[in-house]
């Protein structure tokens, strides 16, 4: 028996597959078409990778063993930052400049082109040709497809999750990048995951080129049947006969086996041309049915189907063919035709006295009912995929609000603490306000009481003065009278002297007495008996006292009774302040022969060796004051080398023998080893006056060849000039100063040898000083500057360049200015007869005395209340100003 087929199925496009170089399309006539597809060749394999090449490392590796030669092509999204960091703290995008997001976004590029270039090597190390790509995105797994969309990326490799969380037991991937890349990527690329060098799972291309999402797996499998029941239907449609897939092959065979009287088990599908018999059955590929189809043909047999008689054949039938078709939709439709075809083709002879039209009726209905439960069933798939779909959406949904949420909760906790610091800042500003408040209230009760106490000093202030002014006026009256006395006896003085210059008389080289002599009870009485609080300095010659004596400021130089210096060092002394009179040596007030003490003027500002080293946190001299100093002890010394007939060598010339007078005028002291130089030596071309005695003095400061020979000259002074020059210029001490001044000069670091405690020095001006006091240390006395025509030039130069005025009496033609403490500072002129006022200051008394009897109580020169208005005659001075005037 013959049983002929008519099936055609049409497919909405047509069936292609994939060949290396072409692909293959599928005719509706069977024929198979080759399209050449030259770009599939040389396809790269896209990677993708992450910031963390450690990480990606192994997934590039494994891409590259299993490329098979093909191009690699470094796949990278980058994510701009939203946060940049700036001072030690992050900040939101939106609050900074535009300028500072640009830059630091391009370094962000650079350090992405970094990271790539790190991947390429390792490709490069490999033998693997590479390239890469990237895409700048808020969200990496949208970057990747992108990137796929942009390209028609076909193969993609990329990470299933973080290393960390690999397993032996792990069959799937993990990361939320790849499961959405893997639910969201078009069907056409084919991607395989990756974790720590493994392959962990692989999602491949659909047939169709085409994804439907959320389709359900009955609907999916329908393109794969389609194609091959096309395929059977093109054979079918060309020579009536060919293989059937199952179930419909099933049916056709079970159909034959109800209608087949012998009850054969297995039964085949023949051609009209097969008249001989049976064939055994096999599938669409031409290969024999399996055992377990055989099986189920088997138990279709003649027993198990009745004849159609009792009419109960087809409709058992019919159920399994429902049965049988409810698992595929396609196998369903394919045994409906099978159906239509037996209903109108030509019914075997086995059928003809059984079969009617109920049972193809009762069929068609069946058929029918099972078509809609299979729709419904497929319309219930769709609705089960659409809300897995949804399922999957709300579950992203939930964990990017998570994230939010664990965002914004850092957020608030770095908000919170923020906000903890502020407030602790404000409680430590309030705390502090408050203790300010108190130091405050506390200063206002001290001012208060401060203020109360003021106003009671005041009042007795005013009694006392009422007292002092009735005890001035008493006092006033005998100053006039002992002024009057003494302007006489000055003048007798004067005129006594002018005798014996006339008459020549060769004493006339003894002035007369120009300072006053003390009793030892005023002295006394001037020291609070020698109070120890009063004592100022210790000397070798003895203990220095500050005292007032006869309403005067003076310094009392008291004899030790174990003193190294005796009657022989003070009276020279005194004869020799006592007859030069000079603005930077110290004036002789006085003396007390029956004590052996010297009473000299008070200098309020100590020796240069106190202010060199700022003893008692006094100020600094600058340079300019110590460049002023330098070139007074230069006058100083000219004046003494110079004097007639005979010079004076001073033999012990140190910074602390030079005391500082309230304006850091120096004055040179301590005379008590000088020498008048009487003997003579004559050298080749010129005369040097030569003392020859034991050496005495400081040692650092003597001469050196005095110590060797015992000779004192002027030079010597020269000698310990130059050593005073460099501690004025170092601040050093005065030992081994000569060397160290010389190295760096010779090594070019006098710079760094220069006491900034002076001010910045002009460095031309220390060097020409530098080298100066070098040449007055020198070893041989006759290599040794002379003082007025070598040193005094260069001093002076200097002094004028910083701003000083020369008040010392010389010029470039030698001693012709007088002094500017000659000079009254009301008159403008030299003094007749100068006065002490209480400010200090020396006055012309006829200056002085208009000044105060016009109603001022303030000093002319400081503009601050005088103390008292008593004057005090300054004989000292009168007398150097007549010496004065006498010589010009």
């Amino acid at each position: 028996m013959q049983l002929s087929l008519s099936m055609a199925v049409v497919s909405p496009v047509p069936a292609t597959t994939q060949r290396m170089g072409s692909t293959r399309l599928l005719s509706d006539v069977g024929e198979v078409v080759e399209e050449p597809n030259p770009g599939i060749v040389d396809e790269p394999i896209y990677v993708a990778v992450t910031k963390e090449v450690k990480e990606s490392k192994l997934n590039l590796i494994w891409a590259i063993q299993n490329s098979g030669g093909k191009r690699i092509c470094i796949l990278y999204v980058h994510v701009p930052a939203t946060m940049i960091p700036l001072l030690g703290a992050k900040f939101p995008v939106s609050t900074l400049k535009e300028q500072e997001v640009r830059a630091y976004q391009e370094i962000e590029r650079q350090d992405m082109h970094k990271i790539m270039d790190e991947y390429l090597c390792i490709c490069q190390r490999m033998g693997a040709r590479a390239e890469k790509l990237h895409i700048e995105m808020d969200n990496i797994e949208k970057g990747i497809l992108e990137l796929v969309s942009q390209h028609g990326i076909r193969k993609l490799i990329m990470g299933a999750a973080s290393d960390k969380c690999y397993s032996r037991k792990m069959m799937d991937i993990r990361s939320r990048k790849a499961i959405y890349v893997c639910d969201k990527a078009p069907a056409f690329c084919h991607i395989q995951f990756i974790c720590k060098g493994h392959l962990i799972h692989t999602r491949d291309r659909s047939l169709g080129e085409g994804n439907v999402e959320g389709a359900s797996p009955l609907v999916q499998q329908v393109p794969n049947s389609v194609r091959s029941l096309r395929s059977q239907s093109i054979t079918l449609g060309q020579n009536r006969r060919g293989n059937l897939t199952s179930p419909a092959q099933e049916l056709f065979r079970r159909v034959r086996s109800a209608n087949d009287g012998h009850g054969a088990s297995n039964l085949a599908v023949s051609s009209p041309d097969d008249s001989g018999g049976f064939s055994t059955p096999r599938n669409r590929m031409g290969t024999d049915i399996s055992s377990d189809e055989s099986d189920r043909l088997s138990r279709m047999s003649p027993s198990n189907l009745s004849t159609c008689s009792d009419g109960a054949a087809e409709p058992a039938l019919t159920r399994h063919l429902i049965h049988e078709g409810s698992e595929n939709v396609l196998d369903l439709t394919l045994s409906r035709l099978i159906v239509e075809d037996l209903h109108h083709s030509s019914p075997p002879s086995v059928l003809d006295g059984g079969m009617n039209d109920t049972i193809y009726d009762q069929l068609e209905q069946a058929m029918a009912e099972a078509e809609n439960a299979t729709r419904n069933a497929y319309q219930e798939t769709m609705r089960r995929g659409k809300a897995e779909k949804d399922a999957f959406e709300a579950i992203r949904r939930a964990k990017a609000s998570e994230s939010l949420y664990a965002e914004e909760l850092n957020l608030r906790k770095m908000a919170e603490e923020e906000l903890k610091k502020e407030r602790e800042e404000l409680e430590n500003m309030k705390n502090q306000r408050e203790k300010v408040k108190e130091e405050l209230q506390l200063a206002l009760d001290q001012k208060a009481s401060l203020e109360s106490q003021i106003a009671s000093s005041e009042l007795l202030v005013k009694e006392l003065e009422q007292k002092i002014i009735s005890a001035v006026d008493l006092l006033q009256s005998y100053k006039n009278e002992r002024d009057e006395l003494q302007v006489q006896r000055d003048n007798a003085l004067r005129e006594a002297e002018e005798l014996r210059k006339k008459q020549g008389d060769a004493s006339s080289t003894h002035v007369a007495q120009l300072f006053s002599e003390f009793s030892f009870s005023e002295v006394k009485e001037a020291t609070s008996n020698f109070n120890p609080s009063l004592k100022i300095g210790e000397g070798g010659y003895g203990s220095i006292f500050k005292g007032v004596l006869r309403h005067t400021e003076v310094a009392i130089k008291m004899l030790h009774a174990n003193s190294m210096q005796g009657p022989l060092e003070f009276q020279q002394e005194v004869d020799v302040l006592s007859k030069l009179r000079h603005p930077n040596l110290i004036t002789l007030i006085g003396a007390c022969p029956e004590s052996w003490t010297l009473v000299y003027e008070y200098l309020p500002n100590g020796s240069l060796e106190d202010r060199l080293a700022c003893k008692d946190n006094t100020p600094p001299l600058s340079w300019q004051t110590r460049t002023r100093i330098a070139a007074e002890l230069c006058s100083a010394l000219i004046f003494l080398h110079s004097s007639k007939p005979h010079s004076i060598v001073h033999g012990d010339l140190k910074p602390s023998n030079i005391l500082l007078d309230a304006n850091l005028t120096s004055k040179l002291s301590d005379f008590g080893i000088c020498r008048i130089l009487s003997q003579y030596e004559s050298s080749s071309n010129n005369t040097t006056q030569v003392w020859r005695t034991h050496p005495k003095g400081t040692f650092v400061y003597i001469d050196p060849e005095f110590l060797a020979s015992g000779e004192l000259t002027p030079k010597s002074d020269v000698y310990s000039f130059g050593i005073i020059l460099l501690r004025l210029l170092t601040g050093r001490p005065a030992l081994g100063i000569t060397k160290e001044v010389k190295y760096a000069l010779d090594t070019g670091k006098l710079k760094a040898l220069l006491d900034p405690l002076a001010g910045d020095w002009p460095f031309v001006q220390a060097e020409q000083l530098a080298h100066l006091a070098l040449r007055c240390c020198e070893m041989n006395r006759k290599s040794r500057p002379d003082l007025y025509s070598d040193v005094w030039r260069i001093l002076d130069a200097m002094r004028a360049s910083s701003g000083g005025t020369n008040s010392f009496g010389l010029s470039s033609e030698g001693l012709s200015q007088p002094p500017s403490y000659f000079i009254c500072p009301i008159f403008q002129e030299v003094m007749r007869d100068p006065h002490v006022a209480a400010d200090g200051f020396t006055y012309e008394a006829e200056a002085i005395r208009g000044w105060l009897d016009s109603g001022h109580d303030t000093s002319p020169m400081t503009n601050c209340k005088l103390a008292h208005h008593n004057l005090v005659p300054n004989r000292g001075l009168r007398s150097a100003i007549q010496d004065w005037l006498q010589n010009h």
